[in-house]
């Protein structure tokens, strides 16, 4: 707790004046001066509770006749938004306020003098839903979406969170995630085959305007698989268009990438481990091409050199070579990007082995029965600017053959370590790991779910600081029958070698499509 005391200051003139007038005819008193105490430093208190309570101002008689007082909540989310909770000595609110941290001020002030003393606490306001597991399941044949939580909060599992909030069915769901750059009211993307929308920051809420079709700059309605935060940007794949959102200034609207008429990956690749990049690049697989193309809206500034945006993998290399000030081509775990091969999977890690500020994107291909994974690095294209951004444009970073790897072609789910050059796949009920870093690789099987399917398997990337290290935690989805079941198995302390790992395990959920944790909303 802080506590300010606050003067009333004369100036430096009147106080001259008043001494040169002084008669010495004053009646002098002692000013109380309250202590404040009986409240804890850090409070937490769930929406719609009673928050009571009651301090303590010391020995000395501190009547309402001669104080007033008052409570107010500063939201620490703009440092602007200040609600008055109550004006009397003791409070008791039933707690209205948004979910979030803020600074809670108690005022003791002097009716006769104005002057007022003033203690601060720190208060968390939560809901049963505002951190946990936001699990994402296929309901029944009609495959309906509904969205399960497990609570950090209540330590409770709650099921079909979404099911009064007035949100239209929506079936064939695909992912539940937050992003960067949506509003901040409603930061979550529920994205389904039957169209996406935002949900929003208290108790998952729903309005006709949150749906996607409200963010597109034209007419279009997609129903994206996923929507990848990019620096200052947001991109989205959706038939054979790729829609980009400016997002540098607020939070822009999605426009289809000019020259893109081919079927395109579901999966954007991007640098996800620096905003510091003025040039940036995304990467994508065009499926009916079967190559690798880059898109960098920047390029296009004559301050860059006035380029066209949109080029494959190679060409932009080559151009990198013949810009005045373009950006260096680093590594050299392969020659140059393939051609004609399929695409697998594709997955943005913040494993950055050298210290670059470019975390490592690995793309999965086949070609016939071999399977050959390739890792780039996304750095700064204009080479005169740094900002503390990466030093290159490109880095191609990890090269192997995972043919060998047992059951590589029945993998139906990928998940790549940020933590060290680990790739797992999971075959039925079993999961495997790949030591990336040696040559051939090294695969070990990590554990297996007997009579169940893993259908979801992922490294949660976590946003704040006290939660970072969890972002090695492997978590594995799997459903027996309709029943669906969270584990999440520790990653940071066994370095990434979850046999003998004993999982957090949360049973009793629907039939799992995807999972994402929320994280409390500062």
């Amino acid at each position: 707790m802080k506590i300010k005391n606050w003067i009333i200051a004369l100036t430096a003139g009147s106080l001259l004046a008043s001494c040169a007038g002084d008669l010495g005819n004053y009646d002098y008193h002692a000013l109380k001066e309250p202590v404040i105490t009986g409240i804890e430093a850090d409070l937490s208190v769930l929406t719609h509770t009673r928050l009571s309570l009651h301090p303590d101002l010391g020995s000395e008689a501190f009547p309402d006749s001669d104080y007033t007082f008052e409570w107010r909540a500063l939201s620490l989310s703009d440092n602007t938004t200040m609600t008055v909770l109550g004006q009397t000595r003791d409070l008791e609110y039933d707690v209205e306020l948004f979910p979030g941290s803020y600074l809670l001020l108690f005022r003791v002030i002097e009716r006769a003098t104005g002057i007022f003393w003033q203690a601060e606490y720190n208060l968390q306001v939560s809901e049963s839903t505002s951190e946990g597991w936001m699990v994402l399941c296929a309901e029944g044949p009609e495959k309906r979406a509904r969205l399960d939580m497990v609570s950090k909060v209540t330590g409770e599992t709650y099921l079909d969170v979404l099911s009064e909030n007035g949100m239209p069915e929506l079936r064939n769901p695909y992912r539940i995630q937050w992003s960067r750059f949506a509003d901040s009211e409603s930061p979550y993307y529920l994205l389904t085959g039957d169209g996406a929308t935002r949900l929003g920051r208290s108790g998952f809420e729903w309005k006709e305007e949150y749906r996607l079709q409200y963010e597109m700059g034209n007419s279009d309605i997609p129903a994206p698989e996923a929507v990848t935060d990019v620096t200052a940007a947001k991109m989205m794949v959706y038939g054979s268009k790729v829609y980009y959102a400016e997002c540098l200034v607020g939070v822009g609207l999605f426009g289809p990438v000019s020259g893109v008429s081919f079927r395109t990956a579901p999966v954007i690749g991007c640098n996800i481990s620096t905003q510091n990049i003025v040039v940036p690049a995304a990467m994508f697989y065009d499926l009916d091409n079967r190559r690798f193309m880059a898109y960098a809206p920047n390029l296009r500034s004559n301050d860059v050199g006035g380029y066209e945006a949109l080029h494959e993998m190679n060409d932009l290399i080559t151009l990198l070579g013949e810009m005045d000030n373009g950006g260096k081509v680093t590594g050299t775990a392969f020659e140059r990007f393939p051609q004609g091969k399929e695409f697998v999977w594709m997955e943005n890690t913040k494993y950055d082995p050298n210290n670059t500020s470019a975390g490592i994107i690995y793309t999965v291909l086949r070609d016939g029965e071999e399977y050959t994974l390739y890792g780039t690095q996304l750095g700064e294209l204009w080479s005169a600017v740094s900002l503390g951004g990466p030093a290159f444009a490109v880095g191609r970073a990890a090269w192997a053959d995972l043919s060998a790897c047992p059951q590589i072609g029945q993998a139906s789910q990928f998940a790549f370590s940020s933590l060290r050059s680990m790739m797992y796949y999971a075959v039925g009920g079993s999961v495997y790991a790949v030591d990336l870093s040696q040559t051939p690789v090294q695969t070990t099987r990590q554990f297996s779910l007997p009579d169940e399917e893993i259908v979801c398997m992922k490294f949660n990337i976590y946003r704040q600081s006290e939660n970072l290290n969890r972002s090695y935690d492997l978590v594995v989805g799997s459903v027996k029958g309709d029943e669906g079941t969270l584990r999440v198995y520790e990653g940071f302390e066994s370095d990434g070698d979850f046999r003998n790992v004993t999982p957090e395990v949360y049973p009793g959920l629907g039939r799992i499509v995807d999972v994402t944790y929320r994280e409390m909303l500062k």
